[in-house]
Parts: structure tokens; sequence; C-alpha cells
């Protein structure tokens, strides 16, 4: 249901279903829930269709960020909704069965979520859907992750865009003051419901969902609507030197609140509408560079939307599908290597090493390190994408499989086939004076500006100044740049 279309039925109850939603205000399946319905209960369901890969993929160590975010996220979500009366009701198992098996328990109506794009998450609210249905109840959804989704912006022949440009563009003109605003939950809160006493089990811990504290709490993250509210209010004082500052990795340039959007904990108008009417003024281009960015956002999720074979790892452009990528031990050892930070490419180490001790990565870090996997180590880019999905604190398909296939030139609207990142000059322009790199690569703390980017081009005698041993302290180069791209440009038959 999109935002201009209007639910005609009220219900006796209903059941909001909390998913990648978790904030509540500024809420569209919880504001039609309780606009709708004379009493709402509200859920969310650990989907262990989702957490078991998880587990499989961290390795033995049961570890992820992602799931003590949602906990914290989790436990602020539930006291504001206790704060009108209502509450959490927290659940774990397959949501095919879990939602449904609720509605019954409760003799809801209606059950409200949020659309989901990714063609998994589509496959399974279809058999909520259904099995709703078999016990005459409905499953009804609504627009709330992003501003436009498939079909409100399109060409003029009604056909999807494939490069981003023309969709910004026709995004920016569809824009509508009614787009931005806030839906007002507070308006219908008396209408939530406890939790009934069997169903109030309070929230789970992280052992008995099968996993085992990371480091999240070291690493202070603001989670929450209150920690996306303070991160968003840092970010206001900062957003006009955006477009200056964003690219450097050692620069507080980023807003830092792609995890929050990820999970729902700011709503997507929240932001649009602070930089789009920031963009509007005299010195808006920080607010304009920034809204592009949320916009690249909406252009991933239209792009899977209408081709949602990329989910099964088709390459956008099908006349890149037969490429041949590097493949045997050496190419695996060259992909644990990238993983680990052991290039020998002091800003692509810095760059995973920050990946793996914090769940996050610069922007800029993430197309160099791409670029670097596919173009410099001809490994195919479906393998870095599985890996940034299983280390990502922000993780969402469609934006991390549209900027792997754009660092690839798989993808739509991708970086040409011939545009190969060097990442020396990729390090030198970006980390000039080597504060990232030393952030995270101490080992080369005395080595200075001008040799960080490319210690080995400095003589053993510099290097021992340094007190640094190629091979022992730091890594020699795994590859050659000048010789990989030559390779990559012999690989896309060029």
């Amino acid at each position: 249901m999109t935002r201009t279309q209007h639910l005609q039925t009220d219900f006796d109850t209903g059941l909001a279903w909390f998913r990648r939603d978790l904030r509540s205000s500024d809420h569209a399946a919880l504001y039609y829930a309780l606009k709708h319905c004379r009493r709402v209960w509200c859920v969310f369901v650990f989907d262990t269709t989702i957490l078991q890969p998880l587990i499989e993929a961290s390795r033995n160590t049961r570890e992820d960020r992602r799931v003590e975010f949602i906990l914290a996220s989790l436990a602020e979500l539930d006291s504001s909704l206790r704060g009108y009366g209502g509450g959490l009701i927290v659940l774990h198992g397959d949501p095919r069965a879990v939602v449904p098996a609720l509605a019954e328990q409760l003799a809801v109506n209606a059950v409200f979520a949020n659309h989901d794009y990714e063609p998994a998450a589509i496959e399974r609210d279809e058999a909520v859907r259904e099995s709703l249905a078999d016990a005459q109840r409905e499953l009804v959804t609504f627009k709330d992750q992003v501003i436009f989704e498939r079909d409100e912006v399109l060409t003029g022949q009604q056909k999807p865009f494939s490069v981003f440009t023309p969709y910004k563009n026709a995004w920016l003109k569809n824009l509508s003051a009614f787009d931005l605003k806030p839906y007002p939950v507070d308006a219908y809160a008396d209408r939530l419901g406890a939790p009934p006493p069997h169903l109030d089990h309070g929230l789970p811990t992280l052992a008995q969902l099968g996993f085992t504290p990371s480091n999240f709490a070291d690493l202070k993250l603001p989670a929450g609507m209150s920690g996306a509210q303070r991160l968003l209010d840092d970010f206001v004082t900062r957003i006009d030197s955006y477009a200056e500052w964003r690219d450097f990795p050692a620069a507080k340039g980023p807003s830092y609140l792609s995890v929050h959007l990820r999970f729902g904990t700011v709503s997507i108008r929240t932001l649009a509408r602070l930089a789009y009417e920031r963009s509007l003024q005299p010195d808006g281009a920080g607010a304009a560079t920034w809204l592009s960015e949320l916009i690249w956002r909406e252009f991933y999720f239209m792009v899977l939307a209408y081709h949602p074979r990329l989910a099964a790892g088709a390459s956008f452009k099908e006349e890149y599908a037969a490429l041949r990528w590097e493949h045997g031990p050496a190419a695996d050892a060259a992909f644990a290597a990238w993983c680990e930070g052991r290039t020998g490419y002091p800003l692509i180490d810095a760059a995973m090493l920050q990946l793996n001790q914090t769940g996050y990565m610069h922007n800029r870090l993430r197309m160099v390190t791409a670029s670097f996997l596919v173009k410099d180590l001809g490994i195919d880019w479906r393998r870095g994408e599985r890996y940034f999905a299983e280390r990502l604190n922000d993780f969402d398909f469609a934006a991390n499989n549209g900027g792997w296939q754009w660092a690839a030139s798989t993808g739509c609207d991708a970086q040409p086939w011939f545009r190969i990142f060097n990442p020396v000059t990729q390090s030198e322009k970006f980390d000039p004076q080597g504060r990232f790199i030393k952030r995270y690569l101490p080992q080369l703390e005395h080595v200075p500006p001008k040799r960080i980017h490319a210690p080995w081009q400095a003589d053993a005698g510099q290097l021992a100044e340094w007190h640094v041993v190629l091979g022992k302290h730091y890594p020699q180069p795994i590859i050659d740049h000048a010789d990989a791209r030559q390779r990559t440009l012999a690989r896309f038959g060029k």
C-alpha cells in the first residue's frame, strides 16, 4: 500500500509486526494499525531462517554485532511502547508459523507490517498472508522504508531506470511535502494493548538466540531511537561540510546513520526531509550531496524490485555473466589475505581491519576495497559481496549488491570496466597523511606520509629507520597493480 492510498476497513483488533522498522514514531504500519483498530498489540520475531545462517557464517565464534544492536534497539522500543500503555511481544522462530499462530492466540482481525523488498522477504510475507487468509485474517502492508518505491519513479515510457542521474532527477521532480510528512502515531497511541501475561517474556538473551557477545559494548555504537537521534543531532552540525569531507576516512565526515536506517531506528522521512530542506539553503551543497546518497539507496531498492534475479547472484549486465574469475588455491589465498587485511597495500588492509574490528567501513573504502578484490586480484565479486554481508553492521542486500556490481562493472550504472582504482593513488588522495592507515596499522606508525601509501618503494635503510621489516612487520604486496590492471582489461575482453 502506497502513501497516497488509504485503508478503507476498520478492525476490532490488530497486530503490528515490527521487522526492519524498530521505532515507535513516524511508523506507517503502526500508525495505520492504531488508526483502524480498537486495540493493537505489537510483535517482533527473531527469525531463525535469518539467524541460523548468521550463526553458521560466524566461523564458530557465534558473534554478530547486528544481533546485539537489534536487542539494544528492541529494549528501547519496548520501553517506548510501554510508556503508551503497550509493549512488545518478542518471539523466536520462523515467522511463517509464528505470526499466524500469534494472530490466532490474540484473535486479531489483521496483521499490519511495512513492505520489505528483498525476494526472500516477499516470499515470507506471501506465506504469512496465505496462512492468515486461511483463518479469515488479513496481512496489510505499507510503504515505509523508502520515499518512493518500485512503480513510483519511472521513465517517460513507464520503464524502470537503469542509470542513476535520470532516476535522481525524476525522484526530485516527483517529491512533494506530503511524501516527507511523518505519520502521527501519538494521535492514536492510547489504543496500544499491553502484552498478555503469558506472552510477556521480555527480551531473550544472546545465548538464548544462539550467540555470544562480540566487542559491541566496547565500540559504544549508539543503538535504538535515542542513538539515532544523537547521531543525527551531531551530523546536523557538520552537514554543510559533508560534500567536502565525506571521502576522507580519517575525518568525521559521514552521518554514521546507515545502521540506523537499515534497522529503522530512524525514519527515512526524517532524514530526507532534513536533507531536502537544507539543500534548498544557500549553503546547502553538503545536504544536497547527502540527499543524493539517500536517493542512491532507493535506486538500488528499485533495481532489485525489477530484477529479483540479482538475489540469486546474477550479473545485472548479462553480457558479463561469463567472465572468468581467478580460482584455485592461489585465488583462495589471495582472498584470505584480502579478508584479513594482509594484501600489502596499507589503505586496503586498514579498511578491511576496520570492517573486521568494528562492522563498519567508510563508503569510499568500500569502493576501493571492492575494486581491489575484483580488478586487482581478479576474484569473483560475489565472494566479496558475501563477506561484506557477513561483516557489515548496516548490511542491506540491495545496497551491498548494487555497490559490488558497480565496482565490478557488471551492474546498472556501473563503474566503466576501464576505470580501475589504483589503491596507491586512492590512498594518497583520500588519506594523505596516513592518519586512517596508522589507526589500524600501528606497525606503520613511524612511516612518513610520503611513503606510507606504498612502503615497499622505500629502501631497506629507510624501513629500518621506521622499525619496519617487510614480510615480518607488514606484508610485501601480494600483487603488482600495473600487471593486474592489464589482466583485468583482458578479462573484460578489451
